[in-house]
């Protein structure tokens, strides 16, 4: 793959160019030349198969997203990527709670998101599973969410990010 800045004979070119190559110009200005993808004798497994669909519904996630949602356009600025392909990121990577903490009537939870933690949700669990008391958590610094409570019992946080993605942690 060659990769080509400020010619002009390759100024504003895209597509494919005869049946051997693809040229494809960049948010920074690079032409990205390469030789046509030929996938007509490729027999795809059942996870690669799966993977096409879970990217297709990706693709549709970011299609929208990224429109709609500012911050996949604020963190693309100045970057090579655009809005499109951090919406698409995120929607591949669900948020991490690297902690949860409890004290003094109240639980800490830290989480992150290769883009934005959305909201985190807390709930109070008595020993049968029955909920005891739930809410959302406020955000507090950076990425420390905090849940005020006066009920004793296990706790179970979930943490959503944007693309409705969510990770379930018990403590």
């Amino acid at each position: 793959m060659a990769k080509i800045k400020h010619n002009i004979l390759t100024e504003g070119l895209s597509g494919m160019v005869g049946d051997k190559l693809v040229f494809r110009q960049m948010q920074d200005g690079r032409t990205i030349v390469c030789a046509r993808p030929d996938f007509s004798h490729r027999v795809w497994s059942e996870e690669q198969l799966t993977h096409h669909s879970r990217f297709q519904q990706a693709a549709a996630y970011a299609r929208a997203a990224s429109k709609t949602n500012a911050i996949y356009a604020q963190l693309a600025r100045g970057t090579a990527k655009n809005a499109y392909n951090i919406a698409l990121s995120d929607w591949f990577h669900p948020p991490v709670i690297h902690s949860i903490e409890r004290g003094d009537g109240r639980i800490r939870i830290n989480a992150t998101d290769n883009v934005l933690v959305d909201r985190v949700l807390v709930a109070i669990l008595d020993e049968d599973e029955n909920t005891l008391e739930q809410g959302q958590a406020v955000q507090v610094d950076g990425p420390w969410w905090e849940y005020v409570t006066a009920k004793a019992g296990r706790v179970r946080v979930e943490a959503w990010d944007l693309a409705r993605n969510v990770t379930r942690e018990e403590n």
